[in-house]
């Protein structure tokens, strides 16, 4: 009786061990709290620091119309860039902002889409071999190299082809040219990589040939992602800041022409911020400047996710 009472109390305990076991954490689950963890830190920081960047310069780049009393259509539309007079006009950078970020798309993107296709579609082993590297090579410069070329090459080609200083839009334009390139060219062969193969099979058995299928078939289908990569160079472009100052040179006026000397808002907020105080008005100024910026870098993000889920839809269609 004894025996068998002292069973029963073993296979009484035996439960109770197996349910402490399942409510215990294990090793490997510890891990995964801790991994989590450390994930969701990662995130909230990031969150926190775009955040702050966010109030910090929106705050600095109010400050101009709350604190100084500058009209904002004045501001906008105003052609006379004189904080230091009161003066706060801030069209002339914003026009020449857009005429060399379009300037530079406009001339960069059949080049990249050549590229492009003579990558994937023409010779894609020969393509990966010689114009990767150059590529890849293109994305490595540092920015300033870019300005010095520019200033040691362009300008002075510029001046002795259409006469002038040499510095203006044009200028600008060709070296923004050759910086936005390889990124319209990488984003551009991956587009064209993704068209599924089938549509080029298809194509080719309906009798096409291979440029009538590159241009009515491969380049349809990769349209979303190759606008796409239009809109990075051209964000690509309009943020740029030391290269343009370099050839573009800095006058705050409103540009006449291509080759007249200009100004951007990344080069006046290069040259101006170190010499201003801070709470100031021609310090206010310029962070209302660096706000455009801030807006236009969330526009062209905005642009670009319309067009992904565009092209979503057609695809699913």
């Amino acid at each position: 009786m004894e025996q068998t009472s002292s069973g029963f109390k073993q296979e009484d305990t035996q439960p109770k061990d197996w349910a402490q076991q399942l409510h215990h954490a294990t090793r490997a689950t510890r891990e995964d709290w801790f991994g989590r963890g450390i994930s969701y830190l990662c995130i909230g920081v990031i969150i926190l620091v775009v955040a702050s960047m966010l109030w910090f310069i929106t705050s600095k780049g109010i400050a101009t119309f709350t604190q100084n009393h500058v009209n904002i259509g004045q501001f906008l539309t105003g052609t006379n860039w004189a904080p230091d007079q009161g003066k706060t006009g801030a069209l002339p950078m914003i026009v020449g902002s857009f005429a060399v970020t379009f300037a530079a798309a406009l001339v960069a993107t059949p080049f990249a889409v050549g590229t492009a296709i003579f990558m994937t579609e023409i010779a894609p082993k020969r393509g990966r071999k010689v114009l990767q590297p150059v590529i890849e090579l293109l994305v490595g410069i540092p920015s300033v190299v870019y300005g010095f070329i520019g200033l040691a090459v362009v300008v002075p080609f510029m001046r002795h082809l259409v006469g002038g200083s040499g510095f203006g839009i044009i200028s600008a334009t060709f070296v923004l040219f050759v910086m936005v390139l390889p990124t319209i060219t990488t984003m551009t062969v991956d587009s064209l990589r993704a068209v599924p193969r089938f549509y080029k099979e298809a194509s080719l058995a309906l009798g096409a040939t291979r440029w009538q299928t590159v241009s009515r078939v491969i380049l349809r289908a990769a349209t979303p992602g190759i606008l796409t990569a239009i809109i990075f160079g051209m964000a690509r472009a309009f943020g740029e800041a030391l290269a343009v100052q370099m050839v573009i040179g800095n006058a705050a006026v409103m540009p006449k022409n291509l080759i007249s000397p200009a100004s951007t808002l990344t080069s006046q907020l290069t040259t101006g911020i170190g010499d201003t105080i801070d709470g100031t008005l021609p310090n206010n100024a310029l962070w209302s400047l660096a706000l455009i910026l801030l807006l236009m870098s969330l526009f062209f993000n905005a642009l670009v996710r319309v067009i992904a889920k565009r092209g979503q839809l057609s695809h699913e269609r």
